[in-house]
């Protein structure tokens, strides 16, 4: 066991439900403790540094930073909130020391929370809970900060971790303060706190080196980073180590780079010792989850565990009549080494092969998941065909079992009906209900994994875009039975051509069209929802018939209702099973496995 600690260094996440405000308050840490001149032009949500996350406004990947604080280096590890992203805060986790609980003032503990908490205290990682938000007109902290300790006492934390500091905080503004009523301050009552409550890095003086590897990142002059943690041993540039890797191979290799973390930039180091969060070059063939240890005495850290994926869809090469036309890569090759890259620095990411050399099965936590990578690959020129995502059942004791999911939902007391209804339907149940009083309402429910495909949609549109709902992985049931998906069939392009006005206002009272007047469409294409059950395939490039007699009336306008554009998350929920998506860098497209007509039938 570690018998020394090395003061002087401090190592913290931010742990929380997506958007209570890691990411705001990493913000006023950076300013707070002078990383930037005054005449620094600095975005908001700084950390957040992938298009995809400031668009979204969610953190995907995990990222550190370094502040000190009167001498003291605090190093910060902003993770993501979304609960479809866990295998980020679980190997984020192994870098720290203590977390910072974040909780909004209004909205209280949400899945994510209990989540991330949950990782932390069977870490032993000691907890400081802030408060965030506290000027919202809704807020109610002192009942928030009830349900936090219900929370806990809920994980079975022993009684050292229930005597956690707690502290009240506007992010947004940058201030802070020890009671919900207090004067606002700076920060500096986070920043102490952090120097009292969070232990300093320990370590076995007697132990070689030991770097365990949590992250991976690019840099375009040294090539591969490989970040980490040093537990025992120190570590300087150019040294001669062993890489210990997850299977029990051991390599020798050199570094050519060592680099710490200051604000936002990464600075050259000569050594690193116990407790640096560093990135190390010159590591080629490194993987997450391996250790850096010396070269005569390898020893290698636990490896980095992370639950298992719930949900998979099938990843293919494009194979409508468009392929080709609008992305820069299209092989089936160029596809797999995209996915086999991916699980390099996504270790909740499984890709396996398939009866069909072209498509690939991917493994991963949810659809939101799935859907940020199949957004990247798109954004990098990919073209793909994306199957129906379906979950992953297991067998146990010999009986099929599923995975199920804790959903809480948040909505105006008037729709408490139609989402019983809706969960009822899709074989949940309600297990809490609880009203505070201000006409909206939380439910606690919980529904196979597979009862939420395509629930949300459905959701927002049930509670006219008013109603929150939040999931969490919650275990292993026997299988719950049949569910029925959509209840409706699709409107099918039965026909190659270009849409026209004339076509789409004559079908519209077959149901709600997804293209406008000129999109192109190919045979199998669908092109629209039919209020139907049964698919319904259409002529959707009918022209206006044309003769030589004047009517005895002008031609009169046609009117047509605006097409519903679906998102990329969206076109993956409406997918049935005979369905794909087209995804290029330009266009999703839905479309049926089966392009002709006649073989469909």
């Amino acid at each position: 066991m570690a018998s020394e600690a090395r003061e002087g260094i401090r190592n913290v996440a931010i742990i929380a439900h997506v958007d209570h405000g890691k990411t705001t308050l990493v913000d006023a840490m950076l300013w707070q403790s002078g990383i930037f001149r005054d005449n620094e032009s600095v975005m908001e949500r700084v950390m957040d540094s992938i298009d995809l996350e400031r668009e979204k406004g969610i953190t995907i990947m995990a990222k550190n930073t370094a502040i000190t604080y009167r001498g003291t280096r605090i190093n910060i590890v902003d993770t993501p909130g979304h609960a479809d992203f866990g295998g980020e805060v679980e190997r984020t986790l192994k870098m720290v020391d203590g977390v910072l609980l974040l909780v909004d003032a209004s909205e209280g503990p949400l899945p994510q929370t209990r989540f991330v908490l949950r990782k932390a205290l069977e870490s032993n990682l000691p907890p400081i809970v802030l408060i965030n938000k506290i000027d919202r007109p809704d807020a109610r902290p002192q009942a928030v900060l009830n349900e936090v300790y219900d929370l806990f006492i809920d994980l079975d934390a022993t009684e050292d971790q229930l005597d956690f500091p707690v502290l009240y905080c506007n992010a947004r503004r940058g201030t802070c303060s020890p009671s919900p009523g207090g004067p606002e301050t700076t920060l500096e009552p986070l920043f102490e706190e952090i120097l009292r409550s969070v232990p300093a890095p320990r370590f076995d003086p007697a132990m070689p080196l030991q770097l365990l590897v949590t992250n991976l990142d690019w840099d375009d002059y040294v090539g591969r980073l490989a970040i980490g943690r040093v537990f025992n041993g120190t570590l300087s540039r150019g040294q001669d180590v062993s890489l210990c890797g997850r299977d029990g191979s051991v390599a020798q290799i050199r570094t050519t780079g060592l680099y710490g973390y200051q604000g936002l930039k990464r600075v050259e180091i000569p050594e690193a010792g116990p407790g640096d969060i560093v990135a190390v070059a010159g590591l080629e063939n490194v993987g997450i989850g391996e250790t850096l240890s010396d070269r005569e005495n390898p020893q290698a850290l636990p490896p980095i565990l992370v639950d298992e994926p719930t949900i998979a869809v099938v990843i293919g090469v494009n194979s409508s009549p468009t392929a080709g036309r609008e992305g820069a890569h299209v092989t089936s090759r160029k596809i797999k080494e995209r996915l086999e890259r991916e699980t390099l620095t996504n270790v909740s990411i499984r890709v396996e092969p398939t009866d069909s050399a072209d498509s690939f099965k991917v493994s991963g936590r949810g659809e939101l998941q799935l859907a940020i990578l199949v957004e990247m690959m798109r954004r990098e020129g990919f073209e793909m065909s994306v199957g129906k995502p379906e979950v992953l059942s297991r067998e146990i004791d010999g009986a099929r079992h599923e995975p199920m999911e804790a959903l809480v939902v948040d909505c105006p007391e008037v729709f408490i009906g139609v989402v019983t209804q809706k969960v009822g339907m899709r074989r949940g149940r309600m297990t809490k209900m609880v009203n505070h009083g201000t006409g909206r309402v939380r439910m606690d429910f919980r529904l196979p994994s597979r009862g939420l495909i395509g629930f949300r949609s459905e959701f927002l549109t049930d509670t006219k875009g008013t109603g929150i709902a939040n999931h969490l992985f919650d275990g292993y049931e026997p299988w719950q039975g049949e569910i029925a998906h959509r209840g409706t069939g699709a409107l099918v392009a039965d026909r190659a051509g270009r849409a026209t006005g004339n076509a789409i206002e004559h079908l519209q009272a077959r149901g709600e069209l997804f293209i406008s007047p000129g999109d192109e469409v190919y045979e199998g294409m669908v092109v629209g929802e039919n209020a139907r059950e049964a698919d319904l395939d259409v002529n959707i490039t009918k022209e206006k018939k044309l003769t030589n007699m004047r009517a005895s009336t002008a031609d009169e306008a046609i009117h047509l209702v605006p097409p519903r554009v679906m998102s990329l998350e969206q076109s993956l929920e409406f997918l049935a099973e005979d369905e794909l998506l087209e995804v290029t860098p330009v266009s999703l497209r839905l479309r049926k496995k089966v392009l002709p007509a006649v073989k469909r039938k």
